[in-house]
């Protein structure tokens, strides 16, 4: 009798953490479905949490970005990013917004970037270690 009793409890603490879990899962996909929350990401990372608290703080900026096609869409990077913390951020939120669109879809970063580059105030930012406040990239910058 006693071990029945065992079995049952690990039964219901299973069904009580798994209704748990999804309790939680909900709640965020509920809070992230609220507008004020536009700016995170479906699946976010401790990171994206992370630059965009540093956001709200002011130690970090958002940048537009403008595609040669017309469209455009906005990352945040830190106050101190390199060329290349924006590359990711690009990257990032390029991956993001394809798979929201179109599922899986593999996009050869090497040849994005051997073949177009990111500009700023008619200047190219060619140099990966290079500080984007060396270019004048400021909060609300806009980019290409």
């Amino acid at each position: 009798m006693e071990s029945g009793a065992k079995e049952e409890g690990k039964v219901l603490g299973y069904n009580s953490k798994k209704v748990k879990k999804v309790a939680i899962l909900s709640t965020l996909a509920a809070l992230l479905d609220d507008p004020i929350l536009a700016d995170v990401p479906k699946k976010p990372s401790l990171s994206d949490v992370d630059t965009l608290i540093n956001l709200e703080l002011g130690s970090a900026m958002c940048i537009s970005i403008f595609k040669l096609d017309g469209t455009s869409f906005d990352v945040a990077v830190m106050n101190s990013a390199t060329v290349k913390d924006l590359k990711l951020a690009i990257k990032k939120k390029v991956i993001e917004l394809e798979q929201s669109k179109m599922g899986h879809r593999h996009i050869s970063w090497r040849h994005v970037w051997a073949n177009f580059c990111l500009a700023h105030h008619n200047g190219k930012l060619l140099d990966d270690d290079a500080a984007l406040h060396d270019f004048g990239v400021r909060n609300n910058s806009q980019g290409l």
